[in-house]
């Protein structure tokens, strides 16, 4: 679920900024898990957009066996050439 200003909070106005680890991990801010209802223990898909910018969500279940069903079955438009011409689709 993609989230506009109109379903945050009064007080989320400002970007949340958290430090990457020595193991690669970063601590969520709470005002951000708040929003998106994280627990510990729940899983995250990462993107990549255009121009850097990374998404983040939360997934259930059903969406972790859905994606990794699908990501088997597309493997052969896995190039970087592939990416570039069907990325604005």
């Amino acid at each position: 679920m993609l989230y506009s200003k109109k379903l945050l909070p009064h007080e989320y106005t400002m970007p949340q900024v958290a430090k990457l680890s020595s193991k690669g991990q970063v601590t969520i801010p709470v005002e951000i898990r708040k929003i998106l209802h994280l627990k510990a223990g729940d899983t995250l898909a990462w993107g990549i957009e255009s121009k850097g910018l990374i998404t983040v969500r939360r997934v259930g279940p059903i969406a972790i066996d859905y994606l990794s069903a699908l990501s088997g079955s597309l493997s052969a438009w896995n190039s970087a050439e592939d990416g570039k011409a069907y990325r604005d689709l």
